[in-house]
């Protein structure tokens, strides 16, 4: 696959897990683990850190596992802080997600 079809391919529906243990949401794509690190504070799910190894770069995984972070923050009522600067280029990209922003709080 060369440069150019990797960034533009986008991988259907991937299964996402929450591990709760492990304070993240995690999928394994071609046997490689893709995450999303939070930790939650107060009423709020700081997301720190978003990691996805470079052979599946470009495919939409790390988006797919914040959807999943995001949705579930607002089903249990809880703000999200974007820490991780890919979290915040995401919800500056989805306008809807800002909605869950702690009130102050600026990407």
């Amino acid at each position: 696959m060369t440069p150019k079809d990797r960034s533009t391919r986008i991988d259907a529906a991937i299964e996402i897990r929450h591990n709760v243990a492990a304070s993240r949401f995690e999928a394994t794509v071609d046997g490689l683990l893709c995450f999303a690190d939070y930790a939650l504070v107060d009423n709020a799910m700081r997301i720190h850190h978003t990691e996805v190894p470079r052979p599946l770069e470009g495919r939409g995984i790390a988006g797919q596992i914040v959807r999943a972070a995001l949705a579930y923050a607002e089903a249990n009522g809880l703000a999200v802080e974007p820490w991780c600067a890919y979290v915040r280029a995401y919800m500056r990209r989805h306008p809807e997600a800002r909605r869950l922003l702690p009130q102050g709080f600026r990407i």
